[in-house]
């Protein structure tokens, strides 16, 4: 009777610490690609959200085409998406963040334009007895309390993008999701779990940071709870 292997990836265990040893370069430069993948994606969707939140606000009539083309978007399906902006894209790290930032544009405009429109009016019409004017009065009152609203949407952005990102394997950019995806076709238990934990870490830490954040800039809110 042969006797069984030793070695926990001879024998394809889920948990195993020799694939940790052994794949810590592997497992880095995934982790790498997964944070670059996302922050970027975030961060130019939040660029493109906050003016057409503004816009939306500003001109009323555009809030229901802003939001109905941006929840378009969303319903399109991951696959369904990469595919159409491959020929614009190619096999590209730039398709996968397109793609990103597309189905953030829901959660952002939709959590900053509600902040926008939770400003009460007298507050407004407060900073524009004291002179301010349409610019200085959303850069210094108008966006700041419109905050806690905008982190809400910016943090279910953040850990939806996370998720999305591992689909990118499709086209080769897909950080941890290239460890899935490739675990998933060879059965190798131990890649496939410590990808899969490791997005879900980042999911929770990205959570926890962006929670942090928002607790250190809206101080007024901490006062208002106490």
């Amino acid at each position: 009777m042969t006797a069984p292997p030793d070695d926990c990836l001879a024998r394809n265990e889920w948990i195993c610490g020799a694939y940790l040893s052994t794949r810590r370069q592997i497992l880095l430069d995934a982790v790498a690609q997964h944070l670059q993948l996302t922050v970027i994606a975030v961060l130019v969707g939040l660029v493109i959200a906050v003016p057409l939140a503004v816009l939306a606000r500003r001109w009323g009539w555009a809030a229901g085409p802003v939001l109905a083309a941006t929840t378009v978007l969303y319903t399109v399906p991951s696959l369904a998406m990469f595919s159409l902006l491959l020929p614009v894209y190619g096999l590209s790290a730039a398709l996968v963040v397109a793609g990103l930032v597309l189905y953030s544009l829901t959660l952002l405009v939709r959590n900053i334009l509600a902040g926008l429109r939770a400003v009460p009016e007298e507050t407004r019409q407060a900073a524009r007895g004291l002179g301010y004017g349409p610019v200085r009065l959303l850069l210094t009152v108008e966006l700041p309390l419109a905050v806690p609203a905008a982190m809400a949407g910016l943090r279910i952005a953040t850990v939806s993008a996370v998720s999305l990102v591992t689909v990118g394997a499709i086209v080769g950019f897909g950080g941890l999701g290239n460890l899935i995806y490739a675990g998933m076709n060879t059965y190798f238990k131990a890649q496939v779990l410590t990808a899969s934990v490791l997005c879900v870490v980042i999911a929770v830490a990205a959570d926890l940071l962006l929670l942090g954040v928002q607790w250190l800039i809206t101080p007024w809110t901490r006062g208002a709870r106490g």
